[in-house]
């Protein structure tokens, strides 16, 4: 995985049914939409709470940075004219790559994310080959639940781990104790655990100082050479990653507490979402120039359970670090799952990571239309081509969305439906990057 302004708490204006680009789910999305209304205005939609420190702007937080010499991602997430379309790729850090195998094959892969030199150097690594637009921070998105006492390991051949999976009241209650504990709070009744839980997670937050330490070394590294990127996972996620505890395919756990136990999954998603508001934060105040959210078990939901369960979630995450960085851009993608993105027309991100089956040029049409854009989507089965075969198909779907490139499009950056692997060709990803770049010129 590496890797919101109106109030969840607001009454909703009237939806107006927008452009259906897939015929397929167009009964599907309009109920959806639907559902998704009612739960934004009923009374169990989480509220924003009070927030602990002063809000700040980007402009302040640049002071302490170079200057930016290259700018095109943040000005397209902002609906600036930019003069090539930017591109970066998801794992763009990452095994694909010779040199990061030989870079990390004595360090733990926690370890990696919790020093900063290290995790700095290896977010760095792919600029030495790449004319890359952005570059997101190496870290994972586990790193909160870890930071919230639960126990996860990432074991080769395996990938992440849980000791204990997450799946009682008991168990949770337990967390939000040992939490508490670390703040020096105990005594608190069972009914007001998540509350105080909540209040404190400001401080609970700093335990993530090494990824902050990381984001600022980063960023004066980086030299101005491309905004960094920080991140987090949608509350919704790593919920789903707690209770199954490795990998599935059937996520039986999780289903099956979601629909037997609601209240104290919404319990644990609201927290974490209020953890996951000030992680964010802090990435900001580090040196982090946009942000991104990672829903990727978003597929998991049928699109009225992702309603439920991550859309309001996503939401508050977003609200809370927009009333205190409000000019912060931001993304999320909702891995797989097609039909969010008529419901987060209106949400307070700035815009949408698109899976590979949408329509590049429809989506963003549609997401214009609202002051949003969105990142994506070429198929990661694309670098599996020879490379004249990539560089063809690239130009052919930027022409199809785009037109012939006289006019660059605004609110767009360029990137995977998701992110590299392992044994992709890491010169595809440089032909990628220069066929993006070359789109348009003449």
């Amino acid at each position: 995985f590496s890797a919101a302004p109106a109030s969840v708490a607001s009454a909703p204006q009237p939806y107006s049914p927008a452009l259906v680009w897939m015929a397929s789910l167009a009964a599907v999305v309009g109920v959806v939409v639907w559902a998704a209304r009612r739960l934004f205005s009923s009374s169990c939609a989480p509220e924003v709470q009070p927030l602990a420190m002063a809000a700040i702007t980007c402009a302040e937080v640049d002071k302490r940075f170079p200057p930016m010499l290259n700018d095109n991602a943040l000005r397209a997430i902002r609906g600036q004219p930019v003069d090539r379309i930017p591109v970066w790729v998801m794992r763009q850090a990452g095994r694909y790559l010779p040199e990061y195998v030989e870079y990390t094959k004595d360090k733990e892969f926690f370890s990696r994310c919790q020093n900063p030199e290290v995790a700095c150097h290896l977010t760095l690594q792919p600029f030495e080959r790449y004319d890359l637009d952005a570059g997101i921070i190496f870290s994972d998105i586990l790193v909160v639940p870890q930071a919230m006492g639960l126990d996860v390991k990432m074991i080769k051949g395996q990938g992440p781990v849980f000791t204990t999976p997450l799946r009682t009241l008991e168990q949770w209650l337990a967390v939000e104790e040992g939490l508490l504990a670390r703040v020096g709070i105990a005594g608190v009744a069972p009914d007001q655990q998540a509350a105080k839980v909540i209040e404190k997670t400001p401080e609970l937050a700093e335990a993530l100082s090494y990824v902050y330490d990381a984001i600022t070394l980063t960023r004066s590294k980086l030299n101005g050479r491309a905004p960094l990127i920080g991140f987090c996972g949608a509350p919704w996620t790593l919920f789903v990653y707690a209770c199954e505890a490795k990998k599935t395919k059937t996520y039986t756990e999780c289903s099956s507490l979601m629909y037997s136990q609601p209240d104290l999954v919404h319990r644990i998603l609201k927290v974490m979402a209020h953890f996951c508001a000030q992680y964010l934060i802090r990435q900001v105040k580090a040196g982090a120039q946009m942000l991104q959210v990672f829903d990727s078990h978003a597929n998991v939901l049928p699109p009225k359970q992702w309603a439920e369960f991550s859309l309001p979630y996503l939401t508050l995450v977003a609200d809370i670090v927009k009333a205190e960085c409000p000019d912060i851009p931001m993304i999320v993608l909702p891995k797989d799952a097609p039909f969010a993105l008529e419901l987060l027309v209106d949400s307070p991100y700035d815009m949408v990571s698109l899976d590979p089956t949408l329509d590049l040029g429809k989506s963003h049409r549609l997401m214009q239309k609202h002051n949003k854009g969105v990142q994506g989507n070429m198929s990661p089965t694309v670098m599996y081509a020879p490379t004249d075969k990539l560089k063809a198909m690239v130009a052919e779907t930027l022409t199809e969305a785009f037109g012939d490139g006289s006019v660059l499009p605004r609110r767009y950056i360029a990137n995977l439906g998701s992110g590299m692997n392992p044994d992709m060709d890491p010169e595809n990803l440089g032909a990628f990057v220069d066929t993006i770049h070359a789109f348009g010129k003449r």
